[in-house]
């Protein structure tokens, strides 16, 4: 017998079920171009002695030109406050609106040693070196990253995890679930 409130979801809707990870902006810049995009298809690949990350950045991004031309891209996790912003970002393209980053409230830093655009206002940041693997680049728009240098906002993060029952509602990262509509990081449970 199934659970009162279980309900059939259409296949080509079912992708939607696992995306609940965090939303995730992506950066990159090449010949003193900066660029910025969201994604909602981004992951941890591999938490070992080299961690890595995988992003799916399709073929008509104009980040995606940025990345493979440098070598190199940032994740970052957009909050509660930026969902706007990351809305903006993630519907235009720097190819076609070259003032994108201005107009949508994006402000850029560097962290100590890095080169890398790193959005202000998020909570976590992630650099990452590009490992090539042009099949699955071409194939299926899937880049792996090396993470080379990782920070965290310490209001939410702190001793290795996370805390956002202790911070701002407005600090939680945000979830994509489709057509502009973003789900809040909730309150913690234990197992």
């Amino acid at each position: 017998m199934t659970p009162a409130h279980f309900t059939p979801v259409p296949l080509d809707k079912s992708y939607r079920l696992m995306n609940h990870g965090p939303t995730v902006l992506v950066s990159a810049q090449h010949g003193g171009v900066n660029n910025v995009m969201a994604a909602a298809w981004a992951c941890v690949l591999d938490y070992g002695q080299t961690p890595k990350v995988t992003v799916v950045l399709d073929k008509a991004t104009f980040t995606r030109e940025l990345v493979q031309a440098s070598g190199f891209f940032a994740l970052q996790l957009p909050t509660r406050a930026m969902a706007t912003l990351t809305l903006g970002v993630g519907t235009d393209s720097g190819r076609d609106v070259p003032d994108k980053l201005a107009r949508h409230g994006v402000q850029i830093f560097t962290a100590p040693g890095s080169d890398l655009p790193l959005v202000e206002g998020c909570v976590g940041w992630l650099a990452c070196r590009l490992v090539p693997e042009p099949h699955n680049q071409q194939a299926y728009d899937l880049f792996i990253g090396e993470v080379v240098g990782a920070w965290a906002d310490a209001r939410v993060f702190r001793r290795g995890r996370w805390h956002f029952e202790d911070a701002p509602d407005d600090l939680r990262t945000i979830h994509h679930v489709a057509g502009g509509q973003f789900l809040v990081t909730g309150a913690p449970v234990q197992g």
